[in-house]
């Protein structure tokens, strides 16, 4: 897998050299470890003593990139720009931002990498585009990374419009977990009851006592609170948490759960990126909402079975019903595993069955 993978990056790059000002679509699976796929990338760019961008959308990505890349590349001076970081002003050789930064910034780079394109605020936001592509030096590549790229970039990259690469296993050759859809009432009844389904609770004391970390996700900041305490009671556990993008405290319960003092952590889709633990279980109450659609879902599904140690990881779907997005995403996942298995990417597995 590895000698492919370099090998697909060297032609990767090739494109970018000769294909000038047009963008290169990295289409890579959740966990499959597209951020060190462009590290050869860099690399050239920094020997030729050229700058590189490499930016997200989300302040949490960014934060969890910055000593990823520090110890790549030990070498090179490394910025990192978000809102209320600490450098302000500096230049780097390496660049590392949120998108909402790039207005800074006028034909300062040689490498442009937007990574989570699909992801809010970036996807469909003009002028973050037009910020992204005023960061070329003229007749610079740009490179753009995603698991989920948005319909109009997968039409465009289909039907050849648009060059790209398409990953579809995971570093560890295993396939991506499936979710499993269950039925369960809307989270605001099961809190004005103060009860839990039966199997809800028995899946996430299976996960617990298998010594998984959990994601449990839930639609509407208003729900984590008031859902963690009642899981609290429920599972007789204070490992519990709960985080949101209005949480002041949010950095350090992530850090809590990054080093399993918090074993069950209550979020919404704000962790549905850029939090990597390496034993995680991942729960999705309401999974019918309509404020979660198939890209949302097949990333939050994407923090379970990421480490090699664990590849298997459990996701579950629990919703009143079942609708368009959970179905496009459990197929969505089904199919990159099926593409991969046919590549011969995957480990050989024959006694392995998804099931529905």
């Amino acid at each position: 897998m590895r000698v492919r993978q370099k090998q697909q990056i060297g032609g990767i790059f090739n494109q970018l050299q000769t294909k000038t000002n047009r963008p290169f679509l990295l289409w890579a699976v959740t966990g499959a470890g597209k951020t060190e796929m462009v590290f050869p990338l860099v690399e050239s760019v920094l020997s030729r003593k050229g700058r590189v961008l490499i930016a997200s959308p989300r302040r949490d990505v960014v934060i969890e990139l910055d000593p990823r890349i520090r110890k790549a590349f030990p070498d090179a001076q490394v910025v990192t720009l978000y809102g209320g970081s600490r450098q302000k002003w500096e230049q780097g050789q390496i660049t590392l931002s949120t998108t909402h930064q790039l207005f800074r910034f006028q034909e300062a780079f040689d490498l442009v990498i937007i990574d989570e394109i699909d992801a809010y605020p970036y996807h469909g936001d003009p002028m973050l585009y037009y910020a992204a592509d005023k960061c070329c030096l003229p007749g610079a590549p740009k490179l753009l990374l995603s698991a989920t790229p948005p319909r109009e970039l997968q039409r465009e990259a289909k039907r050849g419009k648009l060059e790209h690469a398409r990953v579809p296993v995971r570093y560890h050759r295993h396939p991506l977990p499936v979710p499993k859809l269950l039925r369960s009432p809307k989270t605001h009844e099961l809190l004005s009851t103060g009860k839990l389904p039966a199997t809800l609770l028995a899946l996430l004391r299976s996960s617990l006592e298998r010594g998984a970390q959990i994601f449990l996700f839930v639609s509407r900041i208003s729900h984590a609170e008031p859902l963690a305490k009642l899981l609290m009671k429920k599972l007789n556990t204070s490992l519990i948490e709960a985080t949101s993008s209005h949480d002041t405290q949010r950095a350090e319960k992530v850090k809590r759960f990054r080093r399993g003092d918090c074993r069950l952590l209550v979020t919404t889709t704000i962790l549905e990126r850029g939090v990597t633990i390496p034993k995680s279980d991942v729960f999705i109450l309401n999974a019918d909402s309509s404020l979660f659609d198939e890209a949302s879902l097949v990333q939050m599904a994407g923090r379970a079975g990421r480490s090699a140690d664990d590849p298997n990881g459990k996701v579950y779907f629990f919703g009143s019903e079942r609708n368009g997005s959970q179905l496009q995403a459990r197929s969505h996942i089904r199919t990159m595993n099926s593409i991969a298995r046919k590549q011969g990417f995957l480990l050989p597995d024959p006694g392995r069955k998804e099931k529905r």
